[in-house]
């Protein structure tokens, strides 16, 4: 681990799983990759999460054709991170949708993010020479929007900052489930590099609200059932406190970025360190969190040069 993040090492294939969570809903799920959802409407399908690829992305496909032969039209976009939407191309969709802040993070830090995250974990970057370039969106909305797919309704909506500022969940109400984006996560790390962690635990309350019937989270197994999706609300909540409560009393005495890094492993460990990407999402949890203990509000941009730097302050 010292000579390199985690996620550089990790070169298995994961199983992949697709589940139905609703009907015509679906999970499309990879031992704690990044997943994807479908929404099987009328006449047409909606895709949730583009993968990092169009190779990727057409793994995707291939279980949404074992099921429909609908012309998929939609392609929505919880946040912005890389390993979400630079498969987009893939769906051919004529309309791709995210929130007005998860675009404007694209033209902030999109091509830093793809860069970064491409030094991090390559195996999710299969097939990387077929992205076209950035993913843009064509269509974009500030904290609610309502698509119809024939007469499936599809509501998407910004609950508060999470995992990204931009986040946003899709409910489909016939069938009370939602799809969460990396805001919610099942047996995996939550990656908070870029988060908020004094607003996530609201953001969690506000999908409680909905007692949703299942959900389909960034990462882990689909969630069905009340219980288990009462679970993963918690365990997720429990992650992202424990990461953030040793750091805050580390940087309220003035602590180092390194005695932030020990305080959360002595903490989390125990509890989190078999979870899938573990290892790899830790360090930028610690720094993420250090930045907002210390007052700043907006997540850093993430280069490829930074990633390194703050690797090399971890190890000393």
């Amino acid at each position: 681990m010292a000579n390199g993040f985690a996620s550089q090492g990790d070169t298995a294939e994961k199983q992949i799983s697709f589940t139905e969570i609703g009907k015509g809903l679906y999970a499309f799920t990879a031992e704690g990759d990044p997943n994807s959802g479908v929404i099987i409407g009328d006449d047409s399908v909606m895709i949730v999460e583009a993968q990092a690829t169009p190779r990727l992305a057409g793994k995707v496909i291939e279980k949404v054709r074992e099921v429909t032969d609908k012309p998929i039209s939609h392609v929505v976009l919880t946040h912005y991170h890389a390993v979400r939407v630079l498969g987009a191309a893939a769906f051919e969709a004529p309309q791709v949708i995210m929130s007005d802040v998860a675009r404007s993070m694209v033209v902030e830090r999109g091509q830093e993010d793809w860069d970064s995250e491409f030094q991090r974990f390559p195996r999710l970057f299969q097939g990387h020479e077929s992205i076209p370039g950035l993913t843009w969106p064509t269509t974009t909305f500030n904290d609610e929007m309502t698509v119809y797919l024939g007469n499936r309704r599809v509501d998407l909506m910004h609950l508060g900052r999470a995992h990204t500022a931009g986040d946003i969940v899709i409910h489909v109400p016939d069938e009370n489930v939602m799809f969460t984006g990396d805001i919610v996560e099942y047996h995996s790390a939550c990656y908070c590099g870029d988060g908020h962690f004094g607003d996530w635990g609201n953001t969690l309350d506000n999908i409680a609200a909905f007692d949703v019937d299942a959900i389909a989270p960034g990462r882990g197994d689909a969630l069905v059932g009340k219980d288990m999706v009462h679970a993963a609300l918690e365990n997720t909540r429990d992650f992202v406190e424990s990461t953030y409560r040793p750091v805050a009393r580390v940087a309220a005495r003035g602590g180092s970025l390194k005695e932030a890094w020990d305080a959360v492993r002595a903490e989390c460990d125990p509890k989190f360190k078999d979870y899938a990407i573990y290892e790899h999402c830790l360090p930028f949890n610690v720094a993420r969190a250090y930045d907002e203990a210390r007052g700043i509000d907006t997540p850093r941009i993430w280069t490829a040069e930074r990633d390194l730097e703050m690797w090399k302050a971890l190890q000393g």
